[in-house]
């Protein structure tokens, strides 16, 4: 038996609780790991709470990280002992994840640290950080360039949001953060960012196109907030998106993409493949500050999980919340 966070839905009515759990009844998978760390993403809150269709199969156990030691593996690439850890693939959704102390799962799934970071320092940047250095390859791929370039971060307070400005503050960009909670000011530009704004002035429906105001953009808030971004990109600047926390919606026109030559990325973390994987967690692990790493997390048992997933949707997590799991 182990413990593990359980969704389910009955009578048509999705049921959450911490269970016991037979280990007889682990998914199908050539590893076996003993959980040692997890988080709590956005996806995992909308999971844990029910506010959004994230789990298709039921029964699930949530959570889209895990990080842990291998107990038994059919794949020789991976040996009993062995420190892995997992973002995405399914997890929480589609396959049993990280919210509980036992997961089975494909060896494919499984990537093994970089020689800098620890499973809690990877489980503390989580699908989070991963993200964010997924959206600044994007960006740099674009062309984009420290020192002359300024960078818009949207939703600033999340997980994406502070490793955006962190890893961004660490190559030398100008960046510019754009948060509900203005009173996380100083906690921003501890963090990197150099200006402060009011989600306030972009969350509201806007002009077609607006004045330049970057030269790129990370945002992880979608709506009218995105639209609004795209319009105040400069000319052939990009924007990444990779969130919804205002809505699914993208209510804006063609002009910043006709008319001032702006791309529009899409930043997907779930199904990338493992030489992308790998080539992002390298350069996370080149440029993480560990007091800045600090800064943005801070650590809740698993017993919490559902807590804190409740705690996300009022407004009252900054950064990243990493789940100890007690094996």
């Amino acid at each position: 038996m182990f413990k593990g966070w359980v969704i389910d839905k009955i009578d048509g009515r999705q049921t959450v609780a911490l269970q016991n759990i037979d280990e007889a009844r682990l998914p199908e998978g050539e590893a076996r790991v003993r959980i040692d760390w997890s988080t709590i993403n956005y996806k995992d809150a909308l999971a844990l709470t029910g506010k959004g269709p994230v789990v298709r199969q039921f029964p699930m156990v949530p959570g889209v990280d895990l990080a842990g030691h291998v107990e038994s593996s059919s794949d020789p690439a991976f040996m009993p002992g062995d420190a892995v850890f997992v973002n995405g693939w399914g997890l929480g959704e589609t396959h049993w994840g990280g919210l509980a102390e036992r997961a089975s799962l494909k060896a494919a799934w499984l990537l093994k640290p970089p020689a800098a970071l620890s499973l809690k320092d990877i489980m503390a940047l989580g699908t989070a950080g991963y993200t964010a250095m997924l959206a600044i390859l994007a960006l740099e791929n674009h062309g984009l360039k420290p020192g002359t370039d300024t960078i818009l971060v949207t939703g600033a307070s999340g997980g994406v949001g502070g490793f955006s400005i962190a890893f961004l503050a660490a190559l030398g960009y100008k960046i510019i953060a754009s948060t509900g909670r203005m009173q996380e000011a100083d906690y921003l530009k501890a963090l990197g960012a150099s200006d402060v704004i009011d989600r306030a002035e972009l969350s509201s429906p806007g002009k077609p196109l607006g004045k330049e105001r970057w030269a790129g953009a990370i945002d992880s808030v979608g709506g009218h907030t995105l639209a609004n971004v795209c319009a105040s990109t400069r000319y052939d600047g990009a924007v990444a998106a990779c969130g919804l926390a205002q809505g699914m919606d993208f209510p804006a026109t063609v002009a910043p993409f006709i008319l001032r030559g702006v791309t529009l990325y899409g930043i997907d973390s779930v199904y990338k493949p493992n030489d992308i994987r790998r080539t992002a967690w390298e350069r996370i692990a080149q440029l993480l500050d560990r007091t800045q790493l600090e800064r943005i997390t801070h650590e809740r048992p698993l017993a919490d999980a559902l807590t804190v997933a409740e705690e996300l949707f009022a407004g009252k997590v900054r950064g990243r919340v990493l789940i100890k799991i007690d094996a």
